[in-house]
């Protein structure tokens, strides 16, 4: 009866001190945003920025195997607080270096494991650590995004009928739709990147970071619809193909858990950026700074570019003497262009090869012979593949191609982030470096930081490119445009393909196969080239397009793709846009605009003070509202004390080259 009664007591005492609640409190360096985490019977974290709150008191776990929740009942050991205040080099990015400037508390928990909190000046993230012996299996993931108000949303919804009993596959390509909090659409989940609007100049954009061995973080709306819980998929069992040209893997059978993985892991990180400006979220490095450092000792060899692109343009070349067609005389045609106007890649795009099995060439495609001609003319060939044939043998067929001279691969039609796909991006990142060959994922969920770990991945898709003009008559184009600047973008680059020499206003637009346009002006495609970032930045259009166009052509093919500098001058979202960025002594300006035509005001206070420079201007033409082609260049003298106005047409842009 003693020993019973000492063991209720003990047991008491435990769960007693398991649900006392500790509060602990996490400033950013400059003070402004404040994290409290609280500790029950469940972890939670609110976010304040200055008087306002940001995020609700919102609920994480991490459920294992054997019934363990990590984040139920829990029991705090220690705790610890430091600050980091550093940068690093990146450069195949928007800025040469980051600063990397956060206070860190780190909770351990009983159970062996542990919740990471940072705090920068311009946002907050979480995530879980294990420190378990052996591997485990992750059931679940519960996070949770709570808020006080019912504010408005922009909200990319999973859009795919490949599939339609498995959400989880997706391009990862949607408009963002403009609906409250309460006002989720039914029957789908979103995905990330996506944005708040508090109504007071505040925006917060939630994000994650350095995703590795794990599946993406999909959003629903939680049972009060006063906040978001997460979703995650399974982990694949069983797999048929489908899907276009029958080149998906389509999941049949799921397990009943994310991942079998290792005990002793970090997990990704959860991330919020708040912004009291909208400008400042399309200059934002939180998923630069919460993602692993390069994997890749040696990138001397990583070169970035432009494209010329034969798809988008369905391989419309004319007044030749040949057929053009997916054929080595149209693919030595691309290469002279792209050698011309010192482009420094072709890509060779679906057909070269058969779809299933791209070790067998398309016989009107000399590959041996393209690869020879691009390297006397200073020209690189990238290669198009499935991701179903690339993966049917990765290291067998990337040292063949490597062999042969390729430079990287185009890989599509990924269209999954479950924790079998992710391995899959990171094991063909780390083969295709062994092979010092670049790559450019289409048909591919966000990046999340793999961009930094592995800088040869020079180009994602996850988002609705200009491919999208060739089919869909109703996207508002310039909208979209001018908001995933401040959404999307902040995940990493985008190989939206930009370069429609073809533009049409609202009335005019129509989609077309073979001879495909924009929607906008001219100067909105031109600004594109120094507003949307892509290391791998291709050009759509067709070279005969762009022969036609030579002075365009010659602005676009002087941009550079990396930069040393960038300055987010002015925006709102969905609005308008304006960036300059620098590379060595010369900046690059592009602003754009919606639908609606405005003036806007360029500051050219980033330039160094006491030098006059040359400035290289393409504007809107008077007549760019009836006639989307029409523009005006000059060649103007500014400082950094000049302000210009400049009247952006109906989906106008403008953009500079200053010297």
């Amino acid at each position: 009866m003693k020993n019973t009664f000492i063991l209720f007591c003990f047991l008491f005492l435990n769960i007693s001190f398991s649900q006392k609640k500790q509060d602990f409190i996490l400033k950013s360096p400059d003070g402004k945003i404040e994290v409290k985490i609280s500790v029950n019977d469940k972890i939670s974290w609110s976010i304040s920025h200055e008087k306002d709150l940001i995020l609700a008191p919102s609920e994480m776990s991490l459920s294992l195997d054997e019934n363990q929740i990590l984040g139920k009942n829990p029991v705090v050991l220690n705790s610890k607080k430091e600050t980091v205040n550093n940068s690093f080099e990146t450069p195949l990015y928007k800025k040469k270096s980051v600063q990397n400037h956060y206070n860190q508390l780190t909770l351990n928990f009983k159970n062996d494991f542990s919740i990471e909190y940072r705090v920068f000046d311009d946002g907050a993230a979480y995530r879980f650590v294990t420190k378990k012996k052996k591997d485990i299996t992750v059931k679940s993931e519960e996070v949770v995004l709570n808020f006080d108000k019912d504010y408005n949303t922009l909200m990319p919804y999973v859009r795919d009928l490949r599939n339609p009993k498995d959400p989880y596959i997706s391009s990862f390509e949607a408009h963002y739709e403009n609906k409250k909090i309460s006002e989720f659409a039914k029957d789908t989940l979103a995905f990330l990147p996506f944005l708040i609007d508090y109504k007071n100049h505040k925006k917060a954009v939630f994000l994650e970071a350095n995703l590795e061995d794990y599946p993406g973080l999909f959003l629903t709306n939680n049972k009060d619809k006063s906040g978001f819980e997460s979703r995650f998929s399974k982990y694949p069992l069983k797999e048929t193909n489908g899907g276009f040209n029958n080149i998906n893997r389509l999941i049949t059978e799921r397990a009943d858990y994310l991942i079998k993985t290792k005990g002793t892991r970090t997990f990704p990180w959860r991330a919020i950026v708040i912004s009291e400006n909208d400008a400042a979220l399309a200059n934002n490095d939180m998923v630069q700074k919460l993602s692993e450092a390069s994997k890749i000792k040696d990138i001397s060899w990583i070169k970035p570019g432009k494209v010329a692109w034969d798809w988008w343009n369905d391989w419309n070349i004319y007044n030749i003497d040949f057929k053009a067609g997916i054929n080595t005389q149209t693919y030595k045609y691309y290469i002279d262009f792209a050698s011309k106007n010192k482009v420094e890649y072709v890509v060779l795009d679906e057909g070269w090869s058969l779809e299933e099995d791209i070790m067998k060439h398309n016989p009107n495609v000399d590959l041996e012979a393209l690869i020879a001609y691009g390297k006397e003319r200073n020209v690189g060939i990238i290669l198009w593949s499935s991701w179903m044939a690339l993966t049917k043998n990765t290291d067998g067929i990337l040292k063949n191609y490597a062999n042969l001279g390729i430079k990287g691969f185009k890989v599509d039609f990924l269209d999954r982030d479950d924790a079998k796909m992710v391995n899959s991006v990171y094991d063909i990142a780390q083969k295709a470096a062994n092979y010092k060959l670049v790559l450019d994922f289409h048909g591919m969920y966000k990046p999340t930081g793999i961009q930094r770990t592995y800088p040869n991945i020079l180009n994602f898709e996850g988002v609705k490119g200009l491919e999208n003009n060739k089919w869909t008559p109703n996207d508002d184009v310039p909208l979209y445009d001018t908001t995933i600047p401040f959404i999307r973008m902040m995940a990493g680059p985008m190989d939206y393909t930009p370069g429609a020499m073809r533009n049409a206003t609202k009335s005019e637009f129509k989609p077309s196969h073979s001879t495909p346009m924009s929607q906008g002006t001219r100067c909105h495609q031109l600004a594109l080239y120094t507003i949307f970032e892509a290391p791998l930045q291709m050009m759509a259009d067709s070279p005969t397009a762009f022969m036609k166009e030579q002075e365009s052509t010659d602005f676009i093919a002087k941009v550079p793709t990396v930069f040393d500098e960038t300055v987010a001058l002015d925006g709102e979202v969905g609005k308008y846009v304006s960036i300059a960025r620098r590379k060595g002594n010369t900046w690059y300006l592009g602003a754009i605009t919606n639908w609606d035509s405005r003036d806007i005001t360029i500051d050219f206070s980033f330039l160094e003070k006491g030098k006059k420079f040359q400035a290289e201007v393409f504007s809107d033409g008077l007549n760019a509202d009836k006639a989307a082609t029409d523009y005006k260049k000059e060649i103007i003298t500014v400082d950094s004390t000049t302000k210009l106005k400049y009247r952006l047409a109906s989906g106008g842009g403008l953009a500079m080259i200053i010297k």
